[in-house]
């Protein structure tokens, strides 16, 4: 199958969003499309997701790529497949969710998802996250004892720090013991405003 993807003129935004379109759909019924993207705006700055046929395998803050999402694609290529496509539709009920989630409208997220980013240890800890409640919070030392570990407090930071799925899979509810909040992938302020969200 082949297609002419170069329009009569290239400032027709609308035809590039036809052919685009296009690619999409004959890419999803082709099986060619292993990872699909897309970014929305939420109130704590721009997200990229990303799915696969299994579920939602990447939540990217603007805060940790600088450069509109291309490191997270780039490392999705690396580990997951460079068969990476813009393709909004995918994501849809995960946009829907979170837009739900800021409006106070959803406590827990119910896309599947797709945990291969996360391996050993690190893949431990995400799992328990997803056990820690809306509006809850746990301590690091608390998490690293959950998982069998417990003088692995640090490992357990990093672990936050690199769960592939923020704000889906609540990281931002474990804090430090003395009751500060820690470090966070999307930055200081986005993991403020999500416990004071949280706790409204």
């Amino acid at each position: 199958m082949s297609f002419n993807i170069f329009p009569a003129n290239p400032d027709d935004s609308d035809t590039l969003d036809r052919l685009h379109a296009r690619l999409e759909r004959a890419a999803d019924t082709g099986g060619l499309l292993d990872v699909a993207y897309r970014t929305v705006d939420t109130p704590v700055g721009a997200l990229l997701l990303a799915a696969t046929p299994i579920g939602l395998v990447r939540v990217a803050f603007g805060a940790e790529d600088s450069a509109d999402g291309q490191a997270a694609l780039a490392e999705l290529a690396a580990s997951v497949s460079p068969r990476i496509l813009r393709s909004p539709a995918r994501l849809d009920e995960t946009a829907h969710q979170l837009d739900e989630y800021f409006q106070h409208r959803r406590q827990r997220f119910s896309v599947p998802v797709d945990l291969r980013l996360a391996h050993g240890f690190r893949r431990a800890v995400v799992e328990h996250l997803q056990h820690i409640g809306y509006g809850q919070r746990e301590s690091y030392a608390t998490v690293a004892a959950a998982v069998g570990s417990p003088r692995a407090v640090r490992a357990v930071g990093t672990a936050c720090a690199r769960n592939p799925l923020p704000v889906v899979i609540g990281c931002h509810r474990v804090v430090r013991s003395d009751g500060s909040i820690g470090q966070y992938a999307g930055g200081p302020e986005a993991k403020s405003a999500l416990l004071r969200l949280e706790a409204a």
